[in-house]
């Protein structure tokens, strides 16, 4: 009896099932892309109730918080470099940071930003150095003139820019000053006009600004000088040469004028008024008492 063997060859079904599982986009996809759905969903599931995210959150939170308060990481003190003490302390103030800290919660562009806001700080800088040490480095402004302008009286430095308040004038009578609205604008040609005074500049007593656009030197004991709006250095110098040769600012002056560089003008005090009228009046005497004995 012959027994009927089986065909091997594929059924047309299981042909085409063959060949389709030998695509690489579908054995991409069932090894692949099926494996990735099902951790997808089932994370998409695990994380849709809030009690499971805000407990992840929290667990991130602690582990960065682990590090970030790691020895090496904490800020422990700082150290404040090229101010005075009393600058030191509005720094401190403005910078408000509770020791120790953590390096990772230091602005330190933002701090920058606040110290440098304040009118002594002519520049600043600031970094971590090992061992915790927040190091400020600021670069402090000099005051160089004192502005008395009509709200308040504060000290400058060369360039016109405000270091700070003053009470009065006496805490800072070593500085020249300089009186007026607008005057802080050109406190460096203040400061130039009182370089060229040279050894006087000790009896000028402070330069008035004059309607923000020229300035009058005052003089201790002596005349006032109006300078030109344009050229006030050369003026000044005319006058103190004119000084030198006659010592005009040491006479009976209340003003010399230089506002007109062609004209220059002196204004005798009332006293000196009385005395030239008194000797023109003389004069004018004697002129007739003259002619009447001619006559």
């Amino acid at each position: 009896m012959s027994t009927v063997r089986p065909d091997p060859a594929p059924s047309r079904l299981e042909y085409k099932l063959q060949r389709w599982w030998l695509t690489p986009v579908v054995r991409a996809t069932l090894r692949v892309g099926v494996p990735a759905f099902v951790l997808a969903f089932s994370a998409g599931f695990y994380l849709s109730n809030p009690k499971t995210v805000e407990a992840i959150s929290l667990t991130a939170m602690e582990i960065r918080r682990s590090i970030e308060e790691r020895p090496e990481f904490m800020v422990h003190a700082m150290r404040i470099e090229g101010a005075s003490n009393e600058l030191s302390q509005d720094v401190a103030e403005v910078m408000g940071i509770d020791f120790p800290i953590s390096s990772f919660d230091l602005e330190l562009q933002n701090l920058v930003n606040v110290v440098a806001s304040l009118d002594a700080v002519a520049e600043v800088n600031m970094i971590v150095r090992p061992g915790g040490i927040l190091e400020v480095a600021l670069e402090e402004r000099e005051a160089a003139i004192v502005w008395q302008s009509p709200d308040a009286m504060e000290a400058l430095d060369a360039n016109g820019h405000r270091v700070g308040p003053l009470a009065a004038r006496g805490v800072r009578p070593d500085l020249p000053l300089i009186v007026g609205e607008g005057a802080d604008k050109a406190a460096a040609e203040a400061l130039q006009l009182l370089r060229t005074a040279g050894p006087m500049a000790a009896s000028i007593g402070g330069l008035v600004r004059i309607s923000a656009r020229r300035w009058d030197v005052v003089l201790v004991g002596g005349p006032r000088i109006m300078l030109p709006a344009e050229g006030a250095v050369g003026a000044l110098n005319r006058v103190l040469a004119a000084h030198g040769a006659r010592q005009i600012l040491s006479r009976d002056v209340t003003y010399v004028d230089m506002r007109n560089p062609h004209r220059p003008t002196l204004r005798l005090t009332d006293d000196a008024l009385e005395g030239v009228a008194a000797i023109r009046t003389l004069a004018a005497e004697q002129r007739q008492a003259n002619e009447a004995s001619d006559g």
